[in-house]
């Protein structure tokens, strides 16, 4: 495999993949992962707040009925529906993510698949699973891939990647070949461009929804390949192709080709249960655990002091805008507000994210006792809170948060999760409706037409 290109390596591993293929770990994955992104899609159609306007857009549109748009017993054009289902699924933050690359796979990847899948007809549950864990690994390897810190250059990974993930997702189930899974590639190249401005304006609904481009552009792109438009040979390590472009050749090829389509990264994937951004998991947790072993009174907290490292520090600064977030998404990135919430709720929940909870009175006081002091770890996934009261200090420390494959969430909190979610849809799913989804997602690779699954998303209530 490495005397040829890694695009031609990425080409080849999607067309020649087949389900017998995937180890067993693999497998469950992607059901967890395609469970979980489901479920936050559902949540999303309600409590999302810029999707809202994608959603609509594509209502609006009627077209076509093919594929589902999640929470809204509707069926729209196959690319408008990634595009739609693309804008609530990290709408709420609460996507899974792969701590070691900060990519989010599923956000992007799930959408296209489940799209390609309704439009074509008689797709199984195998070839969907397939289609998920190749997309998934994919984006991991792109992100774990990079030597720099790509914020430098400007750019914005995740829906970056995530892009390149749902377009291999998407050719893989259109069964495309070699040449046309470069052309694909080369499509969405052209259509990749997400900057890190989207995390420097605190009003800006476009971190939140960025994935409705990423799901999108995979659609069209294996779509036109389909049709017979041609590509670069290159689109990935070209002159003027992905890393050469965006990274200035900064990455590590070894890392996207070693093991190709015999390891997998989906296993490797960290589910969220609790809906804010991942760096602040450790700290609610280090929170929650407090709380449970340390019998103190709120109002004897005189300081919450945090250790951070640097590349949290977006997490806590500037302090006073982090103790007063103006909306979801920014109380999502606000270690203040978390932290503060976690310790007067004893969870931190979706409901603790509406515009009447981020004026709670008992979180923004104790928010307003956070102090933090950033170290020169580079550990993503470690995070210590102090709370000091009166003569004492609580001290505790995680190192890999809930969700993580070294602390990894419980299928039956994924699932519960999932029926949580789900009570937030914009149209109603009944209990035994909800019930079966759940079991046919678990035994995926026994159904024979993934219709059979979505139809059940597509019933009233």
């Amino acid at each position: 495999m490495h005397s040829i290109s890694i695009s031609e390596a990425i080409a080849e591993y999607v067309c020649s993949i087949t389900f017998e293929k995937l180890p067993l770990e693999a497998v469950e994955a992607a059901k967890k992962s395609f469970l979980d992104t489901l479920g936050v899609i559902l949540a999303a159609s309600s409590l999302g707040e810029g999707c809202r306007y994608f959603v609509e857009l594509v209502l609006e549109g009627n077209g076509r009925e093919e594929s589902t748009v999640l929470g809204f017993n509707k069926r729209v054009p196959c690319v408008m529906a990634a595009f739609a289902n693309g804008s609530m699924s990290h709408a709420l933050d609460y996507d899974d993510v792969y701590d070691e690359a900060r990519v989010h796979p599923s956000a992007a990847v799930v959408p296209a698949a489940l799209a390609i899948s309704e439009v074509l007809g008689k797709v199984s549950g195998k070839r969907l699973l397939t289609a998920i864990a190749v997309g998934n690994d994919l984006v991991c390897r792109l992100g774990l891939s990079l030597k720099v810190d790509a914020s430098e250059y400007g750019w914005f990974t995740p829906p970056i990647f995530g892009a390149f993930g749902a377009t291999v997702a998407a050719s893989y189930l259109l069964g495309l070949n070699k040449k046309q899974i470069l052309n694909a590639l080369s499509l969405t190249l052209c259509q990749v461009a997400c900057t890190t401005e989207v995390i420097n304006s605190p009003i800006s609904d476009i971190r939140a929804i960025r994935d409705a481009f990423s799901a999108k552009a995979g659609v069209i792109s294996a779509l036109l390949a389909y049709k017979g438009i041609r590509g670069s040979v290159q689109p990935m390590e070209g002159e003027g192709g992905l890393f050469a472009s965006f990274f200035r050749g900064q990455y590590d090829p070894s890392i996207i080709l070693k093991g190709l389509g015999e390891i997998f990264y989906g296993p490797k994937v960290s589910y969220k249960l609790w809906p804010a951004c991942r760096g602040t998991h450790s700290y609610i947790q280090a929170a929650l655990e407090l709380r449970k072993e340390c019998e103190f009174s709120l109002e004897d907290v005189e300081e919450i002091r945090l250790i951070i490292n640097s590349l949290n520090l977006m997490l806590c600064e500037p302090l006073e805008a982090k103790r007063r977030p103006e909306n979801a998404i920014n109380a999502k990135f606000s270690l203040p507000f978390v932290v503060a919430t976690a310790l007067v709720h004893g969870n931190v929940k979706l409901e603790h994210f509406r515009s009447t909870s981020l004026k709670d009175e008992r979180v923004l006081a104790l928010a307003d006792k956070v102090v933090y002091e950033a170290n020169d770890s580079k550990d993503l996934t470690e995070g210590t809170v102090e709370i000091k009261i009166k003569k004492k200090r609580l001290i505790k420390t995680i190192n890999f948060p809930l969700g993580h494959p070294n602390n990894p969430t419980r299928l039956e909190d994924l699932i519960t999760k999932f029926k949580e979610c789900a009570q937030y849809a914009v149209n109603p799913i009944s209990f035994e409706n909800l019930k079966k989804i759940v079991e046919l997602i678990l035994e995926l690779e026994q159904l024979d037409d993934i219709k059979t699954l979505t139809d059940l998303f597509n019933q009233n209530g």
